[in-house]
């Protein structure tokens, strides 16, 4: 079976990590690579052409939104960027949206969610579920 291949970006190293450690559990999946900023993000994904970018929108040197622009320019159609965020902002799901991504997800939403939304933008679907209502008590 081909593994999906996954290109991680966020300027945080505990959450790649975190990313990286929830994505090691999936058979069908295989983090290629890490970026810590927009222009890294660019680059790897230029580079390596993941199947599925996953990408924060707040991130230094080249915001989020401008890299997944560039990634959507200087990639084949067949490398999905998937945004990971913590902003619930319907305006940012729009942008998103509008600059060719594949899905969207906000950072509260539970782990598992992650690794279902890459495999139906893999697929050749979207992924735009509604956000979870943050609580104000931790599970």
């Amino acid at each position: 079976m081909k593994r999906i291949t996954v290109l991680l970006a966020d300027d945080h190293t505990i959450v790649r990590e975190g990313l990286r450690a929830i994505l090691q559990l999936e058979a069908d999946m295989e983090v290629v690579g890490e970026a810590c900023n927009g222009h890294q993000a660019v680059a790897l994904a230029t580079q390596l052409v993941p199947d599925v970018v996953v990408m924060d929108l707040a991130m230094p040197l080249l915001n989020g939104l401008e890299a997944l622009k560039r990634i959507r320019a200087s990639t084949p159609a067949s490398t999905k960027v998937l945004v990971l965020s913590s902003y619930d902002d319907a305006a940012y799901v729009q942008q998103a949206r509008a600059l060719g991504a594949a899905g969207y997800l906000v950072k509260q939403n539970d782990a598992h969610i992650l690794a279902t939304a890459i495999r139906e933008i893999y697929q050749g679907r979207v992924y735009f579920k509604p956000i979870k209502p943050v609580s104000l008590q931790c599970p």
